[in-house]
């Protein structure tokens, strides 16, 4: 059974950190490409950061220099890092596999950033 389980979503002050994780079972994680996305009620879903199964990793404009993607192959973990967050990255964010014809996703974890 594949499952996709986000965790690390959480209220932050503007300027504060958080670092999302994706613990992923019943596929082979590392031939996948694994990215973060989020959604923010009345917009379109927005792709944040990703990673190939060769190790690349690729951004967002809104995010570049402030978010780092991750993954820990031997733990079936994909992470972001999230620093310096601004009231506009409240968003609900899902973690999302990707081999074609296969796409998996995550149930998804609220980020709030507010003071």
């Amino acid at each position: 059974q594949v499952q996709l389980v986000e965790s690390g979503g959480d209220l932050v002050q503007p300027g504060g950190s958080l670092r999302l994780s994706c613990a992923a079972s019943g596929f082979t994680f590392s031939r996948y490409f694994m990215s973060w996305v989020r959604q923010t009620p009345g917009k379109q879903r927005e792709r944040v950061a990703s990673v190939t199964s060769g190790g690349s990793t690729d951004y967002g404009d809104s995010v570049k220099g402030r978010f780092t993607i991750s993954r820990d192959i031997d733990k079936n973990t994909v992470y972001l890092q999230m620093n310096s967050l601004k009231p506009e990255d409240t968003a609900v964010y899902y973690c999302r596999a990707e081999r074609y014809p296969y796409d998996y996703w995550g149930q998804g974890t609220q980020v709030t950033v507010s003071s």
